[in-house]
């Protein structure tokens, strides 16, 4: 039986990373918009001006259209397109920079009582915030032209919680076995493009070849873009049962990083 004593030093500790976690993040986000006469305000204008560009290229000069919007509807290709997009950067930005966490953060790893675990999850907690930003840029312009405001929390937040488990999960397993294979730091810029072509952020799932479907339905991103992109632009609730079995999926890979980063973390000082 679990003792009342264990479940409460579980829980500082659990708290104290949480608020070790948010620090950093902000510590960050802060940073990067260090010396800007803009500050923060650039967390929303960036990915304004993205949308811009990419409505132009997309919309104007190109002329595309997706597939179940009207052939008028110039701006929905944007959309869909920034929406994938915004999703993709979570794992793009988390996992290009985890094989590399504990070389970055040497001087921690030395430190037996640092909660090491943490530093894998700052770069998420930043490409979170970063894709929330875009997220709700597509909300408004959506609004504004005419396509709803019906969008919900409920709808967003579990898509946004089981992508985060996912991308965490995997991070973990490649800040581990990044200190022992080097080469994985190069790779991953290949890997996280092959995921993105293979993902339906350019496209939807109907339109990929049959024989190619498969691997695209395996692809991490594609449960969270559909389910993002049905909820902010179509205003449909999720698919719980698709949803769920992610979410299992995802909490699973969890454990496995977790148990590969706590086994591998006793010889990182030695390969560091």
């Amino acid at each position: 039986m679990i003792q009342p004593a264990f479940l409460r030093r579980a829980g500082t500790e659990v708290a104290r990373s949480v608020y070790l976690w948010r620090t950093l993040v902000a510590q960050e986000l802060k940073v990067r918009y260090r010396g800007t006469f803009l500050g923060s305000a650039w967390q929303l204008l960036s990915p304004l001006f993205l949308l811009a560009i990419y409505g132009f290229v997309f919309g104007v000069v190109f002329g595309a259209r997706w597939p179940g919007f009207d052939e008028s509807d110039r701006l929905m290709f944007a959309l869909n397109l920034f929406l994938g997009l915004s999703v993709h950067g979570v794992l793009a930005e988390t996992l290009g920079l985890a094989p590399t966490t504990m070389q970055r953060n040497s001087n921690f790893v030395r430190k037996v009582v640092f909660p090491l675990p943490v530093l894998v999850a700052v770069p998420l907690g930043v490409a979170l915030i970063n894709a929330l930003s875009g997220i709700f840029i597509v909300f408004v312009v959506a609004g504004l032209f005419g396509k709803g405001w019906s969008v919900s929390l409920w709808q967003v937040l579990p898509v946004f919680a089981a992508l985060g488990v996912m991308v965490y999960g995997l991070a973990l397993l490649l800040a581990a076995f990044g200190v022992f294979v080097r080469d994985l730091g190069q790779v991953m810029g290949m890997v996280v493009t092959a995921i993105l072509f293979t993902s339906p952020v350019f496209y939807p799932v109907d339109m990929a070849p049959q024989a190619l479907r498969g691997i695209i339905q395996l692809n991490p991103l594609t449960v969270p873009v559909e389910h993002m992109r049905a909820a902010v632009l179509l205003h449909h609730a999720p698919d719980w049962s698709a949803l769920g079995i992610y979410a299992g999926v995802a909490l699973l890979v969890l454990a496995l990083g977790w148990a590969s980063f706590q086994r591998l973390r006793l010889g990182f000082a030695d390969a560091l």
